[in-house]
């Protein structure tokens, strides 16, 4: 996989990054300029709508999240247009908070998503009174301590950070920023840019209303990351990060003559799945659709259903798109992946087992042994079937068009597997062309 794509940029960046330069933008420019009550009124809502929504979606890294940063924006809300100096009670809750926020994303984006229940906020909860009592002990100490404590003084538009703590939200920055890349979750790119508008609200400090907007703006990306979890949910695949059928379904509904629809099913899944294991079938599913997934011609791929994907090509004539999908086929033939230790089924010596043999020399049995070739036993490959179909002045319907590649695909398997079929015109068949 690659780590950098276009894809990449697009789920790490949006929404959150997307939000958070936007509110930067209209707050340094003076196009958002609310009063604090709407501030507040936003800062509330976010959070909690959010709380309410990481609960509903048992979204427990999420849900701890924003008892996080709402523990933190309190101590925020104690300086108010006036800020800490070093010596004040409130500098000391600040650098507290400095230091505290960054260790707790860490640990809350290494947090498994197993569900919210309250014995599994039990452990982060208690974590996070006790920090409390933490802060508000070296707060009393503070306050009592003699010095400037217990004088206001204004500060500058940005409130400058100790080394430690500037050193603290770095690291911490760069490991969400990593983690969001490695996983391409709304979750985690939720983090990295709340934890980002958060070290913006604590640096402009001094300027309240900045500092609101900035606080707001991190509960609100919190929010957001569960809706756009939920769309991924509802509109991709989990196992293989391919649109679903739902997806399928809606793009359907939006093509436009010309288009083209391709069927693909991968040869002896079953059996495969059977023979190897289930962990080996989801591997044989995540290359093929990796495979899918960079097909070239315009197409985009969709996983409808177990073994069986469908590619769409908008505007494309049949004659444009033969060629894409020989070549897509050829790309899964010649891929190959390594078989995991223990996923190879383990029968026993048995009579049965020697019968299970004899009967597993059929036709069947010996194309399974042959999508398994390889350099040696752990190395596997598979193959593909495709049928393709075009709208026509007499079917262009897009639900005929499927109905037709659907055909042109039972054609492909009856023909030998492993090859590409057309419809149009047809029982127009595409020679297999070898790969160097």
């Amino acid at each position: 996989m690659r780590v950098w794509s276009w894809q990449t940029l697009k789920s790490v960046s949006i929404p959150g990054g997307v939000l958070l330069g936007g509110v930067a933008l209209a707050t340094h420019a003076g196009w958002l300029a609310l009063p604090p009550p709407a501030l507040n009124f936003i800062y509330y809502c976010a959070l909690f709508g959010g709380m309410l929504l990481a609960w509903r979606f048992h979204s427990r890294r999420t849900f701890v999240a924003f008892l996080v940063l709402f523990l933190a924006g309190q101590v925020l809300a104690l300086n108010g247009s006036k800020t800490a100096v070093p010596g004040t009670p409130e500098w000391t809750a600040l650098m507290a908070v400095a230091v505290l926020l960054p260790v707790n994303f860490v640990l809350t984006a290494l947090m498994q998503d197993g569900g919210l229940s309250l014995s599994s906020l039990g452990p982060p909860g208690l974590m996070l009174f006790v920090q409390a009592v933490i802060v508000t002990v070296l707060y009393r100490a503070a306050e009592g301590s003699p010095g400037i404590s217990g004088h206001a003084h204004r500060v500058s538009e940005s409130v400058p950070l100790p080394e430690y703590a500037m050193l603290a939200f770095a690291v911490t920055g760069i490991f969400l920023f990593g983690r969001s890349i490695l996983t391409r979750k709304p979750a985690d790119s939720a983090h990295f840019w709340a934890f980002s508008a958060f070290y913006l609200a604590i640096r402009f400090l001094g300027t309240a209303h900045i500092s609101g907007a900035y606080s707001a703006a991190a509960l609100c990306i919190l929010a957001t990351s569960i809706i756009e979890t939920s769309y991924l949910l509802a509109y991709h695949d989990e196992l293989t990060g391919l649109p679903s059928r739902r997806a399928f379904n809606d793009a359907l509904l939006r093509l436009q003559d010309p288009y083209c629809i391709a069927v693909v099913d991968i040869d002896y899944f079953k059996r495969f799945n059977d023979t190897y294991g289930h962990d080996t079938g989801d591997q044989v599913l995540r290359l093929v659709a990796t495979k899918l997934a960079g097909v070239s011609g315009g197409g985009q791929a969709y996983r409808c259903g177990g073994e069986e994907f469908s590619i769409l090509f908008a505007g494309k004539e049949m004659s444009e798109v033969l060629q894409h999908l020989e070549l897509l086929r050829a790309a899964i033939e010649a891929a190959e992946f390594r078989l995991r230790s223990g996923d190879r089924r383990q029968t026993p010596r048995t009579s049965d087992r020697r019968q299970e043999r004899k009967s597993a020399r059929t036709r069947k049995g010996h194309a399974i042994r042959r999508l398994a070739k390889s350099k040696s036993p752990e190395v596997l490959s598979v193959t593909v079937s495709i049928g393709v179909a075009t709208c026509t002045d007499e079917k262009s319907h897009a639900d005929l068009v499927l109905q037709v590649a659907d055909k042109a695909l039972y054609r492909a398997k009856e023909a030998g597997r492993n090859r590409v079929e057309a419809a149009s015109g047809g029982r127009t068949k595409i020679k297999a062309v070898g790969i160097a």
